[in-house]
């Protein structure tokens, strides 16, 4: 029996090593080519090689335009959500009244960017794998590099500088609706007066609220693309390889844009 637990114990602990050794060998390929997607499209154009905005402009398009109904449907969903839960229990101390306060400051600090890039990683995260990661089984990839054209800057670069500006756009509009559900629900159900729902809205929310939302959306902006170009770069195999990372890439986007909005909401508590 002592033989058997030592050898169980050996196996976990080697299996364990491999686990982190496998997780610190893909972070370390990942903070590559973030540093390089970084270096080409914002360094480089700087040194006489400019990015170009056509293919820029395209991926604006389908980053942003193209999510702008899914993400007010989103938002839209989530304020009433809001709207009802804190009525509840604001109605126990007779301050229904600001129900639009926490709404509102809700929305700004933390779901609204939150919620937004969650849908940004199903919904373009996903095709962003899927796009370049059939292209690395088609070979079109090596057939960039073939013709002296860096893949990073051909594939990466556009799609990084559309979302960093798409992204923060959508976070402002999925504040306001957000909190439009909450005004909706809550002077027609909830029996609130328009006017004082309003004004605590005001009172309560600062521009650092904002600010704090456009922060985090843009840092899970970074996330959100360089993970699908990242699952999409080291797929190695057919077609099967680019449903499974488009799967992973998913699913790490969401748990790294959960992480990053657990530390910046830490460091934001204790700065403000």
């Amino acid at each position: 029996m002592v033989r058997n637990f030592f050898g169980f114990i050996g196996r976990s602990t080697f299996q364990l090593g491999d686990f982190f050794l496998d997780f610190f060998r893909e972070i370390s390929g990942l903070y590559r080519l973030t540093k390089e997607a970084f270096y080409v499209s914002f360094i480089e154009p700087l040194r006489g090689k400019p990015n170009k905005w056509g293919p820029i402009w395209v991926q604006m398009e389908e980053v942003g335009i193209k999510s702008t109904n899914i993400v007010f449907l989103v938002a839209l969903l989530i304020g009433v959500i809001l709207a009802f839960q804190t009525a509840y229990q604001l109605a126990r101390f007779g301050a229904l009244n600001f129900t639009g306060a926490l709404v509102g400051v809700a929305m700004t600090r933390e779901l609204g960017p939150l919620m937004t890039a969650i849908v940004m990683a199903g919904r373009v995260g996903a095709s962003f794998t899927a796009e370049m990661g059939t292209m690395k089984v088609a070979d079109e990839i090596l057939a960039l590099q073939t013709m002296a054209l860096n893949p990073v800057k051909f594939l990466i670069t556009p799609r990084l500088i559309a979302i960093l500006i798409m992204l923060p756009v959508l976070t402002v509009l999925a504040d306001l609706m957000g909190m439009i559900g909450g005004f909706l629900i809550g002077v027609t159900t909830l029996g609130i007066d328009p006017v004082p729902y309003i004004d605590n809205s005001i009172e309560s929310m600062k521009l650092k609220d904002v600010i704090t939302g456009l922060i985090k959306s843009g840092v899970f902006a970074v996330i959100i693309v360089m993970v699908g170009s990242y699952m999409a770069f080291i797929i190695e195999g057919g077609a099967e390889k680019v449903g499974q990372n488009t799967r992973s890439a998913v699913v790490i986007s969401m748990v790294l844009i959960i992480i990053a909005d657990l530390i910046f909401t830490t460091i934001f508590y204790f700065l403000t």
